[in-house]
């Protein structure tokens, strides 16, 4: 029978890209490792791995291997979870991936509070603009923002957040507060590399739709990077609330025609669809969403 643990070290090795960081990982020594992934190799009489000086890489076959392991893993911590559900600790991993600013100012904060109450439970957190293969990966939560384009999983409502147009008080003093929605798209705009769209819809007080175009002079790929543009002058751009609200109150950014309303945006804990979800995962989804709800 194959060894449970030698398939663990061999995931963590291709997680971790290393032999030396794996060991470290599983807080055992490289030697320990290299042995166990060397017999898997043997036992199973296929080459898992083709290794030099410089890296590690996968055969076709390891490729394959990984994959099945990684969720294999999976499903073995989610038996362990299940056993233990009815306890009021939660314990074992916690793998949570977010976008960086929605994740690095909402996310993390929620999650560490989440790991302070249940000590037993050993927490990561990956933050990135990209859309992480949950399985591949062996994550156990994405949350995503905006409209979700994989149905492979499950998605349960997190909240939602509202998008405000705003400027600098420098530029405002440049061009002047625009009085209406012409000349507010009259001014340099500045546009998420994802979205770069030149069209926004816009809700007038009574639900009336308004569209105007605009003329992007800038992206960036996160909402911190659009805000530090913003801040500096260069132009105007619809970013969300969680982000605005120090500089609204020193005054240094400004909302435009408050009037107008932009459509709100979602925000989803997306995790994989498997027959069991563990309760640490229902925990900190649960937990995320009475934090977001808090802060609202």
């Amino acid at each position: 029978m194959i060894n449970l643990n030698r398939l663990a070290m061999f995931v963590a090795v291709v997680e971790c890209g290393s032999f030396t960081a794996a060991a470290d990982t599983l807080g055992t020594t490289k030697a320990v490792v290299s042995f166990n992934v060397r017999q898997l190799e043997e036992e199973l009489s296929v080459a898992l791995l083709t290794r030099s000086t410089r890296r590690l890489a996968l055969t076709e076959a390891g490729e394959r291997f990984f994959q099945d392991c990684a969720q294999l893993l999976r499903q073995a911590e989610m038996a362990v979870e299940q056993v233990r559900s009815g306890h009021s600790t939660f314990s074992g991993s916690l793998r949570v991936t977010a976008s960086v600013d929605y994740g690095n100012l909402v996310v993390a904060p929620a999650l560490a509070e989440f790991a302070r109450l249940h000590p037993a439970l050993r927490v990561s957190y990956q933050a990135s603009s990209a859309h992480a293969d949950l399985i591949a990966e062996r994550l156990d939560v994405a949350i995503r923002v905006g409209p979700l384009e994989d149905s492979r999983h499950r998605a349960n409502p997190i909240g939602h957040f509202k998008l405000a147009i705003v400027a600098s008080s420098s530029l405002l003093m440049a061009t002047g507060t625009p009085a209406s929605l012409q000349a507010m798209a009259a001014l340099p705009w500045l546009a998420n590399r994802s979205g770069q769209t030149t069209q926004w819809s816009l809700l007038d007080p009574e639900g009336k739709p308004h569209t105007i175009r605009v003329r992007n002079v800038a992206h960036a790929d996160t909402a911190s990077a659009l805000l530090a543009f913003v801040l500096a002058g260069c132009g105007v751009a619809a970013l969300p609330d969680w982000l605005l609200d120090e500089h609204i109150k020193s005054g240094r950014l400004h909302i435009l025609m408050p009037e107008y309303a932009l459509p709100g945006t979602e925000v989803f804990a997306v995790y994989p669809d498997t027959r069991h979800v563990s309760a640490k995962v229902r925990g900190f989804i649960d937990h995320l969403r009475d934090s977001v709800a808090r802060g609202s």
